[in-house]
């Protein structure tokens, strides 16, 4: 089953949050893989090109321990990472400790611990907002932003060779159609942007794609990558919330 019908079938059930395969049981492991994802920056350089969060006020949906929030906090004025899982909110607040304009609470994509119109950017990266079935999250997003404010919703590109062969491979079911199509349906504007994933070695590199794809398919990712770095696709999908009483 793919993300997307995952998060469908799970809304439908009212479950809140759904286990996160990778960060949830080794985050030491995906620790390397934040480490080693997009090393030249070329995520960054389209969020930066979308919005200046200078002076503005952040959110970080499903931040998981915290990686990118210092990024944030480094001219933000306020940065909130909201994570469901305890463990990873207690890792993330140690990251953050000394960073006075960084908190991070307990909380789901559709529940969003915060005041109405209280901030400026919502951020997710490859974190709920999988497709159909993400209705409750965009509806709390656009609650708490304020007029103007800018979603932006960072995921994989299954499209993009090779790291989307083996997504693919690992979810036959994923309907790259039906996704693209609810975004679009839904207001977005996607952009896709090719990174750079570097490793500091083999064993490094091996252990991020057995936490990322099912044993059969993560055998073949090791032996197709040759060296230690592979191009990997990602899809920036933004919306900006009205100004006005009414979405157009």
């Amino acid at each position: 089953m793919s993300r997307a019908r995952e998060r469908l079938a799970a809304v439908r059930r009212g479950v809140d949050t759904l286990p996160s395969p990778n960060i949830w049981h080794w985050p030491d492991v995906y620790e390397i893989e934040n480490t080693a994802q997009d090393v030249d920056g070329d995520v960054w350089r389209m969020l930066a090109g979308l919005v200046d969060w200078t002076g503005q006020d952040v959110v970080d949906i499903g931040c998981g321990d915290g990686f990118h929030l210092p990024r944030f906090a480094a001219t933000a004025r306020r940065v909130v990472g909201v994570e469901p899982h305890l463990p990873l909110v207690r890792r993330a607040r140690a990251r953050v400790l000394e960073l006075a304009t960084v908190e991070v609470l307990t909380g789901s994509a559709q529940r969003l611990p915060l005041p109405d119109a209280s901030v400026d950017l919502v951020h997710a990266r490859t974190a709920y907002f999988f497709g159909p079935g993400c209705e409750p999250g965009l509806a709390e997003a656009d609650r708490v932003l304020r007029p103007g404010g800018l979603l932006v919703i960072v995921d994989l590109d299954v499209r993009h060779k090779p790291y989307g062969d083996w997504m693919r491979a690992d979810m036959p079911g994923y309907d790259t159609v039906e996704v693209d199509t609810f975004f679009d349906l839904t207001g977005f504007t996607a952009r896709q942007v090719e990174t750079v994933w570097r490793f500091a070695d083999r064993a490094d590199l091996a252990a991020v794609l057995r936490i990322e794809f099912s044993a059969r398919v993560a055998a073949r990712a090791i032996a197709e990558v040759v060296g230690l770095s592979l191009p990997v696709g990602y899809r920036v999908l933004h919306r900006r919330k009205p100004t006005g009483l009414l979405r157009p």
